[in-house]
Formats: structure tokens, sequence, C-alpha cells
């Protein structure tokens, strides 16, 4: 299953098998598309097709197999967790260029696997794959039998589907990174619920006042949001400032004890998170500068999510 993968980098990271599974796995993978269900139908000028849930028709061994060897492949610490959609495009049918960007609670991986035998050019349905949303396609993967394609998600991951003559079967598989599961993304969401700027400390006025005179109302606005964290974990003042400064990129000084950076660490990172796709690389520098440095009973339930 999923063995020797085609890895490559450009124009983003992704794996392409020729051929994925075994013929039993296939047959499992193919009685999806004969089960009874209801399918939901997007027929958008961009996105044409239908699609189905089909995560419990797969076995669990299978699921669980893939995952595990998708977390090999991505070298990502995935969770068990997989939800599997069936989608038919019909003739006519094709999918726009886009990308998948791992928001909060999304997606970090998915594996595309095609079941159309004796597929052939004119049949059309190539996933083609674009290092500029609005270029030429740089790679393109054909939908023949048992071909998959496993990739990243991230803001740069463009692609699309060349409109199709015949009809065309995929399997899609989707994983979730353990930093980026649904359970963050409700903490998240539910820490900055009701959130206004103006319950931060007078304290911050002077300072949150210089720096949108100065810098990009985005910046200023992710260290407002970082700020709210702190102040709602119930740091003091000065900590809220410092955490203001450092999201914003400012000197921030070292007034701060070992548990208030940590808590702008953090802070920093859920701000992130609230507005941003979820960037891997991030992630680790993250765990890398506060590893040792948990066990504080404010930031306990945020931690163990965004760092599990």
């Amino acid at each position: 299953m999923l063995l020797q993968p085609g890895r490559h980098d450009y124009p983003f990271p992704f794996f392409h098998w020729t051929s994925a599974f075994s013929l039993e796995q296939c047959a499992a993978l193919e009685r999806t598309f004969s089960v009874a269900g209801e399918w939901q139908h997007r027929d958008g000028a961009f996105y044409q097709c239908s699609l189905r849930d089909v995560t419990g028709e797969i076995p669990a061994d299978m699921r669980l197999s893939v995952v595990a060897r998708m977390r090999e492949i991505t070298g990502l610490p995935l969770v068990d967790r997989v939800e599997i959609t069936a989608q038919r495009m019909l003739p006519g049918q094709r999918i726009g260029v886009h990308s998948d960007r791992p928001l909060l609670g999304y997606e970090i991986a998915r594996l595309v696997v095609q079941l159309n035998s004796q597929w052939q050019p004119e049949h059309g349905g190539v996933l083609e794959l674009f290092a500029q949303p609005d270029g030429t396609p740089v790679y393109r993967v054909n939908p023949g039998y048992n071909e998959a394609f496993g990739f990243l998600l991230h803001a740069d991951s463009h692609h699309g589907v060349t409109e199709v003559t015949r009809p065309r079967r995929t399997i899609v598989f989707n994983f979730w990174h353990a930093a980026n599961t649904a359970e963050l993304a409700r903490h998240v969401q539910t820490l900055f619920t009701g959130m206004h700027f103006s319950e931060l400390p007078a304290a911050l006025n002077p300072v949150a006042s210089a720096a949108e005179s100065s810098l990009p109302e985005d910046t200023t606005y992710h260290a407002g949001v970082a700020a709210v964290a702190l102040h709602r974990w119930g740091y003091d003042d000065a900590t809220v400032v410092a955490g203001y400064l450092h999201s914003a990129g400012l000197p921030a000084g070292d007034e701060t004890d070992a548990e208030g950076r940590a808590a702008v660490l953090l802070a920093d990172w859920v701000a992130r998170l609230y507005r941003d796709p979820f960037d891997p690389a991030r992630w680790e520098t993250l765990r890398n500068d506060l590893t040792g440095k948990g066990g504080f009973a404010r930031l306990m339930a945020t931690w163990s999510l965004c760092l599990p």
C-alpha cells in the first residue's frame, strides 16, 4: 500500500503513485460507488462534481493503515482521524484552479485515488498542478486506475481538473495534523468569542497607538488579538503589553518571567491560528521554543491542544 511514492517539491510538496493499492483494496474503494447514499451536487462555475462521505464504508483496518503510511510519507504527526469522500464527475464538468489553505481545524494533507479503468487522454479529467493560479500547468496526474496523488495543503497548492468527457471516479482521503484539530478550532473560537479591543488594559493604549501610526493594519490587528488572549488568560498589564509588542515585531524587553514569556509565544500562535493558515514549519519553531517550558495552569487547556 502506497509504496515507493514519487516525491516532488515543485510547484508544492506532493507525492505520486502509478499503482497505489492492492486489487483487493481498490475493490473496497470501488464498492463505495455502488452503495446507495445521498450525494451532494456541486454545479457552480468553478467546482463541478458530486460528493459523498464514505468513511464508514471503508474497513477500519484499511483506514488506519492509510493514516499510518501517510504519517511516514509526510513526516507529519497526523492523528488517526481520516475522512474519506467519493467524488464523481460527469461529462462536461471540471474543477477550476484553486488552492486549499489549512485554516484553523482544517485538514493538512489529502490523498486522491483515481478509479477509472481504460482511461484515455481524450477522456480528460486530468489533475493539473500550477506554480501560479493564472499560469500554465507544470505537472499533470492522469486519472488512470489506481493512480494516486498526495499533497500537503497550503496557500500555494494550486491545482485543478480538466473537463471530462466520460464519468470520472475518485476517492479522496483527508488527514489532520495533531496540532490543528477540530477540538483546537472550537477552543480558539471560544477564546476569542465576543472579542473587543476595548477590553484590553489602558496601559496598552499608548503602545498600540504608536504602533498603529507606523505599522500595517494586519500587523497591529494580529498583535491586538494576541493581547486579548493574554488578557483573557488572566495575565497582568505588563505581560499583555509584552505580548502586543512581540506580536507586532517590536522590542518587548525581558521584564516577564518564564511563564510570561511562554504565554507571549503561545498567544502569538493562537492569534495566528485565528486568522491565518496553519503553518507546520512555524509550528515546529513554536514547539522547539516551548519544549520543556510547560506546566503553567492558566495555559494548560490551550497548551495541550496546540502542543499535544
